[in-house]
Protein backbone atom coordinates (compact mmCIF):
# COMPACT_ATOMS: atom_id res chain seq x y z
CA UNK A 1 0.00 0.00 0.00
CA UNK A 2 1.45 3.36 -1.02
CA UNK A 3 1.57 6.37 1.29
CA UNK A 4 0.70 9.81 -0.03
CA UNK A 5 3.97 11.74 0.05
CA UNK A 6 2.42 14.89 1.54
CA UNK A 7 1.33 13.04 4.66
CA UNK A 8 4.87 11.74 5.15
CA UNK A 9 6.88 14.86 4.34
CA UNK A 10 4.72 17.59 5.87
CA UNK A 11 4.36 15.91 9.25
CA UNK A 12 8.02 16.62 10.08
CA UNK A 13 8.74 19.33 7.52
CA UNK A 14 10.88 21.49 9.78
CA UNK A 15 13.36 18.80 10.81
CA UNK A 16 13.62 17.21 7.36
CA UNK A 17 13.62 20.35 5.21
CA UNK A 18 13.46 23.95 6.47
CA UNK A 19 15.36 23.36 9.69
CA UNK A 20 17.78 20.88 8.16
CA UNK A 21 18.72 23.28 5.37
CA UNK A 22 19.31 26.22 7.72
CA UNK A 23 22.24 24.65 9.60
CA UNK A 24 21.23 26.58 12.71
CA UNK A 25 18.99 26.42 15.76
CA UNK A 26 15.26 27.14 15.65
CA UNK A 27 15.43 30.58 17.28
CA UNK A 28 18.18 31.82 14.97
CA UNK A 29 16.26 30.52 11.94
CA UNK A 30 13.06 32.21 13.17
CA UNK A 31 14.81 35.56 13.55
CA UNK A 32 16.58 35.17 10.23
CA UNK A 33 13.21 34.59 8.52
CA UNK A 34 11.79 37.71 10.19
CA UNK A 35 14.74 39.75 8.93
CA UNK A 36 14.25 38.45 5.39
CA UNK A 37 10.51 39.08 5.45
CA UNK A 38 11.10 42.63 6.66
CA UNK A 39 13.05 43.27 3.46
CA UNK A 40 10.99 41.47 0.83
CA UNK A 41 7.41 41.07 2.12
CA UNK A 42 6.83 44.00 4.50
CA UNK A 43 7.41 46.68 1.80
CA UNK A 44 4.35 45.31 -0.04
CA UNK A 45 2.22 46.16 3.01
CA UNK A 46 2.54 49.87 2.30
CA UNK A 47 -0.93 51.36 2.49
CA UNK A 48 -2.39 48.41 4.41
CA UNK A 49 -4.25 49.54 7.54
CA UNK A 50 -3.03 48.21 10.88
CA UNK A 51 -6.47 46.71 11.55
CA UNK A 52 -6.63 44.94 8.16
CA UNK A 53 -7.65 41.29 8.26
CA UNK A 54 -4.52 39.30 7.29
CA UNK A 55 -4.25 35.55 6.65
CA UNK A 56 -0.90 33.76 6.33
CA UNK A 57 -1.58 30.65 4.25
CA UNK A 58 0.74 27.80 5.27
CA UNK A 59 2.46 30.05 7.79
CA UNK A 60 5.19 27.66 8.95
CA UNK A 61 6.74 28.76 12.23
CA UNK A 62 4.84 32.06 12.21
CA UNK A 63 7.86 34.29 11.69
CA UNK A 64 6.00 36.58 9.28
CA UNK A 65 3.05 36.86 11.67
CA UNK A 66 5.42 37.79 14.48
CA UNK A 67 7.04 40.46 12.31
CA UNK A 68 3.64 41.93 11.43
CA UNK A 69 2.65 41.93 15.11
CA UNK A 70 5.79 43.87 15.94
CA UNK A 71 4.91 46.38 13.20
CA UNK A 72 1.50 47.02 14.75
CA UNK A 73 -0.82 44.83 12.68
CA UNK A 74 -3.64 43.61 14.87
CA UNK A 75 -5.82 41.11 12.99
CA UNK A 76 -3.62 38.16 12.10
CA UNK A 77 -4.21 34.46 11.56
CA UNK A 78 -2.09 31.60 10.23
CA UNK A 79 -2.60 27.89 9.66
CA UNK A 80 -0.11 25.18 8.83
CA UNK A 81 -0.43 21.42 8.30
CA UNK A 82 2.80 20.62 10.11
CA UNK A 83 2.37 19.87 13.79
CA UNK A 84 6.10 20.40 14.18
CA UNK A 85 5.95 23.89 12.66
CA UNK A 86 2.96 24.90 14.77
CA UNK A 87 4.69 23.68 17.93
CA UNK A 88 7.70 25.79 16.98
CA UNK A 89 5.48 28.85 16.42
CA UNK A 90 3.89 28.46 19.85
CA UNK A 91 7.32 28.12 21.46
CA UNK A 92 8.15 31.50 19.91
CA UNK A 93 5.00 33.01 21.37
CA UNK A 94 3.10 33.21 18.07
CA UNK A 95 -0.28 32.04 19.34
CA UNK A 96 -2.07 33.24 16.19
CA UNK A 97 -0.75 30.11 14.43
CA UNK A 98 -2.95 27.01 14.48
CA UNK A 99 -2.56 23.51 13.12
CA UNK A 100 -4.92 22.67 10.30
CA UNK A 101 -5.61 22.59 6.59
CA UNK A 102 -5.12 26.20 5.53
CA UNK A 103 -7.09 25.73 2.32
CA UNK A 104 -10.07 24.03 3.93
CA UNK A 105 -10.17 26.85 6.47
CA UNK A 106 -10.21 29.38 3.63
CA UNK A 107 -13.08 27.53 1.93
CA UNK A 108 -15.27 27.47 5.03
CA UNK A 109 -14.37 30.85 6.50
CA UNK A 110 -17.20 33.37 6.55
CA UNK A 111 -16.14 36.81 5.44
CA UNK A 112 -13.13 38.11 3.56
CA UNK A 113 -9.49 38.99 4.14
CA UNK A 114 -7.78 42.23 3.17
CA UNK A 115 -4.43 40.52 2.61
CA UNK A 116 -3.62 36.86 2.02
CA UNK A 117 0.06 35.93 2.10
CA UNK A 118 1.65 32.70 0.92
CA UNK A 119 5.43 32.46 1.24
CA UNK A 120 7.00 29.33 -0.26
CA UNK A 121 3.57 27.76 -0.69
CA UNK A 122 2.15 27.97 -4.23
CA UNK A 123 4.95 25.81 -5.66
CA UNK A 124 3.62 22.91 -3.56
CA UNK A 125 0.51 22.45 -5.71
CA UNK A 126 -0.08 20.84 -9.08
CA UNK A 127 -1.19 23.19 -11.85
CA UNK A 128 -4.84 22.20 -11.47
CA UNK A 129 -4.64 22.59 -7.69
CA UNK A 130 -2.92 25.96 -8.01
CA UNK A 131 -5.58 27.35 -10.33
CA UNK A 132 -8.30 26.23 -7.91
CA UNK A 133 -6.37 27.77 -4.99
CA UNK A 134 -5.81 31.12 -6.73
CA UNK A 135 -9.48 31.36 -7.67
CA UNK A 136 -10.39 30.64 -4.04
CA UNK A 137 -7.95 33.27 -2.75
CA UNK A 138 -9.30 35.83 -5.21
CA UNK A 139 -12.84 35.03 -4.08
CA UNK A 140 -11.96 35.36 -0.38
CA UNK A 141 -10.24 38.73 -0.71
CA UNK A 142 -12.15 41.90 0.06
CA UNK A 143 -12.53 44.51 -2.72
CA UNK A 144 -9.08 45.95 -3.53
CA UNK A 145 -7.56 43.22 -1.36
CA UNK A 146 -4.15 41.86 -2.24
CA UNK A 147 -2.42 38.51 -2.35
CA UNK A 148 1.35 38.34 -1.85
CA UNK A 149 3.36 35.23 -2.72
CA UNK A 150 7.01 34.20 -2.64
CA UNK A 151 7.96 31.33 -4.91
CA UNK A 152 11.02 29.97 -6.76
CA UNK A 153 11.86 31.77 -9.99
CA UNK A 154 12.51 29.48 -12.92
CA UNK A 155 14.41 32.19 -14.81
CA UNK A 156 17.15 32.35 -12.19
CA UNK A 157 20.55 31.06 -13.23
CA UNK A 158 20.52 28.62 -10.30
CA UNK A 159 16.80 27.89 -10.42
CA UNK A 160 17.20 24.22 -9.56
CA UNK A 161 18.71 25.05 -6.15
CA UNK A 162 15.36 26.45 -4.99
CA UNK A 163 12.93 24.77 -7.37
CA UNK A 164 14.23 21.22 -6.99
CA UNK A 165 15.67 21.55 -3.51
CA UNK A 166 12.38 20.45 -1.98
CA UNK A 167 10.77 17.11 -2.91
CA UNK A 168 7.31 18.54 -2.23
CA UNK A 169 7.46 21.13 -5.03
CA UNK A 170 5.00 20.49 -7.85
CA UNK A 171 5.12 23.49 -10.23
CA UNK A 172 7.53 26.21 -11.26
CA UNK A 173 6.86 29.74 -12.52
CA UNK A 174 8.75 32.65 -13.99
CA UNK A 175 7.63 36.28 -14.07
CA UNK A 176 5.62 35.87 -17.26
CA UNK A 177 3.76 32.70 -16.27
CA UNK A 178 3.14 34.09 -12.78
CA UNK A 179 1.36 37.13 -14.21
CA UNK A 180 -0.48 34.93 -16.70
CA UNK A 181 -1.97 32.61 -14.08
CA UNK A 182 -2.86 35.43 -11.66
CA UNK A 183 -4.74 37.38 -14.32
CA UNK A 184 -6.42 34.24 -15.66
CA UNK A 185 -7.67 33.44 -12.16
CA UNK A 186 -9.48 36.75 -11.86
CA UNK A 187 -7.03 39.21 -10.31
CA UNK A 188 -7.21 42.73 -11.71
CA UNK A 189 -3.45 43.24 -11.71
CA UNK A 190 -0.33 41.23 -11.00
CA UNK A 191 3.25 42.41 -10.63
CA UNK A 192 6.43 40.43 -10.05
CA UNK A 193 9.40 41.67 -8.03
CA UNK A 194 12.89 40.46 -7.21
CA UNK A 195 13.29 38.73 -3.88
CA UNK A 196 15.81 39.89 -1.33
CA UNK A 197 19.24 38.32 -1.77
CA UNK A 198 21.20 40.29 0.83
CA UNK A 199 23.16 38.73 3.68
CA UNK A 200 23.51 40.04 7.21
CA UNK A 201 27.30 40.05 7.46
CA UNK A 202 28.43 43.55 6.30
CA UNK A 203 31.65 42.42 4.61
CA UNK A 204 29.97 39.52 2.84
CA UNK A 205 27.13 41.83 1.81
CA UNK A 206 29.57 44.27 0.21
CA UNK A 207 31.16 41.46 -1.79
CA UNK A 208 27.76 40.04 -2.71
CA UNK A 209 26.57 43.41 -4.03
CA UNK A 210 29.62 43.77 -6.25
CA UNK A 211 29.23 40.27 -7.64
CA UNK A 212 25.49 40.70 -8.10
CA UNK A 213 25.96 43.80 -10.26
CA UNK A 214 28.17 41.78 -12.61
CA UNK A 215 25.86 38.76 -12.53
CA UNK A 216 22.77 40.86 -13.28
CA UNK A 217 24.48 42.60 -16.21
CA UNK A 218 25.84 39.33 -17.59
CA UNK A 219 22.43 37.65 -17.32
CA UNK A 220 20.67 40.45 -19.19
CA UNK A 221 23.36 40.49 -21.89
CA UNK A 222 22.90 36.75 -22.43
CA UNK A 223 19.13 37.23 -22.75
CA UNK A 224 19.71 40.11 -25.17
CA UNK A 225 22.01 37.88 -27.22
CA UNK A 226 19.08 35.49 -27.79
CA UNK A 227 16.97 38.30 -29.24
CA UNK A 228 14.61 38.41 -26.25
CA UNK A 229 13.59 41.39 -24.15
CA UNK A 230 14.68 41.60 -20.50
CA UNK A 231 11.67 43.75 -19.61
CA UNK A 232 9.70 40.99 -17.85
CA UNK A 233 12.54 38.91 -16.44
CA UNK A 234 13.50 38.58 -12.78
CA UNK A 235 16.92 37.09 -12.05
CA UNK A 236 16.77 36.34 -8.30
CA UNK A 237 16.33 32.70 -7.17
CA UNK A 238 12.95 33.58 -5.63
CA UNK A 239 10.40 36.13 -6.83
CA UNK A 240 7.64 38.06 -5.10
CA UNK A 241 4.21 38.15 -6.74
CA UNK A 242 1.67 40.78 -5.77
CA UNK A 243 -1.84 40.36 -7.14
CA UNK A 244 -4.75 42.74 -6.50
CA UNK A 245 -8.46 41.99 -6.60
CA UNK A 246 -10.86 44.18 -8.54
Amino acid sequence: MSTKYRETLYSNYHSTQSGRASLTDATTLFNREKWRFSREILPHFNGVNKDAKIYDLGCGSGSLIQLLKEKGYLNLKGLDLSQEQVKMAHSMGVTEVQEGDAIEYLKTHDGHFDVIVGTDIIEHFTKDELVDLLKLIQEKLSPNGKAIFRTPNLDSLFASVFANGDFTHENYLNASSAQQVMLACGFQSASVHASDVSVQNPLKELLRKMLYLHYNLWFKLMVFATGRSTRNIVVTPNMIIKATKK
